[in-house]
């Protein structure tokens, strides 16, 4: 996206070529923009986008649809905001009851028009010159910050964004890669002066994703005898809660070969099994590991103690309930897990005992369900698990690299 309104030609390699990024690459086509994907490795490859500036976009014939992206959704709200055109965003059955507004709001203030369905998609936005605002967000998310930053890029004046706390940085760092004026303070306050700059076109290297590399961390924790070194993983600090909060749990994880690449944190993770004891997670935290705690979930069943998760609510928000199905699905292993509005409660270690279990449709679920599966007695089958490419393809085939007896069929 940000290389679609750059000023030329921008080249990301090692990018992710999976269910939700090719989302957004749809979406981008339709408006317009020249996209190329060349495949170098099973879920690999070179990204390069033929960018037209902000105003080189052209109005979609179609609704654009995002599948299950609420990042594709939310952030394509903010860019579409600047546009002198109306589109329609919209997507599957699971994006659909994910909370719109608290986009849609603050782009309204700017003097977009965004018509929402009761709040959620799908989503109607007529784009136009925008006023820049002083805004407090409600939330710490990454997603309304580029939302909004993306809509900055076409309004007057001086943009100032109020964090609650800290959310994933990765647009900031992009943004400041392409030439972009910004400025943050101690507080977590941005200021974002547009008019200064135009975007320039990017030519990197796509770091490790740290939701990817959870599932393998966790896995080589809790299966007894395993040591595993994952490469390249970026361990940028709003990213890094899992693995901050693994090794307080007393997991065996080392970082080795750090460096920066793209302007983003990387390291090699070297992660040996051994005994987990019990955690609490809450605050700031919790916003850093947002999206790994299904997987999360699995290591806390085999650490001894009570690990309690607390301040969580937004997990209901997510593709599913997910502390709704965590709860049902993990009990089918026989888990027992406390579930509170904001969060839950295990005691553990709980011996797993294999079971039919179900995604809900929800990719991270799955995979994490497949990891419990590697320590649960018996065989484990996961019913509607052909969401497992959506942000991790080659699962399967990485954990069957590594000895696990994983059988997949589509």
């Amino acid at each position: 996206m940000l290389g679609a309104i750059a000023n030329g030609v921008t080249v990301a390699h090692n990018w992710l070529d999976a269910g939700v990024t090719a989302r957004m690459v749809d979406c981008i086509r339709d408006l317009g923009i020249e996209v190329e994907v060349a495949p170098t490795d099973p879920g690999k490859a070179t990204l390069t986008v033929h960018g037209q500036g902000l105003y080189g976009l052209t109005a979609p014939k179609d609704p654009l649809f995002c599948g299950g992206s609420a990042t594709t959704m939310r952030l394509l709200m903010g860019l579409l905001a600047t546009q002198p055109f109306t589109s329609v965003l919209d997507g599957h059955a699971g994006l659909r009851r994910r909370p719109m507004e608290r986009i849609a709001q603050p782009l309204r203030r700017m003097g977009a028009t965004v018509e929402t369905t009761d709040g959620h998609a799908p989503i109607t936005i007529t784009g136009a010159r925008l006023a820049a605002i002083d805004y407090d967000m409600p939330v710490a998310s990454a997603q309304l910050q580029t939302a909004l930053l993306l809509a900055a890029l076409g309004a007057k004046g001086q943009m100032t964004l109020r964090q609650p706390g800290p959310a994933r940085d990765h647009t900031l760092r992009m943004l400041k890669g392409q030439g972009a004026d910004i400025t943050e303070s101690k507080q977590g306050d941005i200021t974002f002066n547009p008019e200064t700059f135009d975007l320039k076109p990017l030519n990197f290297t796509v770091p490790g994703d740290m939701s990817s590399a959870a599932f393998l961390m966790t896995a080589a924790l809790i299966v007894p005898g395993s040591e595993v070194v994952i490469e390249g993983v970026n361990t940028n600090y709003t990213r890094a809660g899992l693995l901050e909060m693994l090794q307080a749990m007393g997991g065996q994880v080392e970082l080795h070969s750090e460096q920066m690449q793209a302007g983003e944190p990387v390291a090699d993770l070297q992660v040996k099994a051994g005994p987990l004891h019990d955690v609490e997670v809450s605050g700031e935290a919790v916003v850093r590991m947002i999206d790994e705690f299904p997987i999360f979930t699995v290591a806390a069943l085999q650490a001894t103690g009570k690990t309690v998760v607390r301040d969580a609510a937004e997990l209901r928000l997510k593709e599913s309930d997910r502390i709704a199905v965590v709860v049902e699905e993990f009990s089918k292993l026989g888990a027992k897990i406390v579930s509170h509005p904001d969060g839950y409660e295990i005691d553990g270690p709980q011996p797993l005992v294999g079971a039919t279990v179900r995604s809900h449709k929800d990719h991270r679920l799955a995979m994490s369900l497949a990891v419990a599966g590697l320590v649960a007695a018996g065989q484990t089958i996961i019913e509607d698990a052909q969401e497992l490419n959506e942000s991790f393809p080659g699962f399967v085939e990485t954990l069957q690299d590594l000895g696990a007896e994983m059988e997949w069929s589509e």
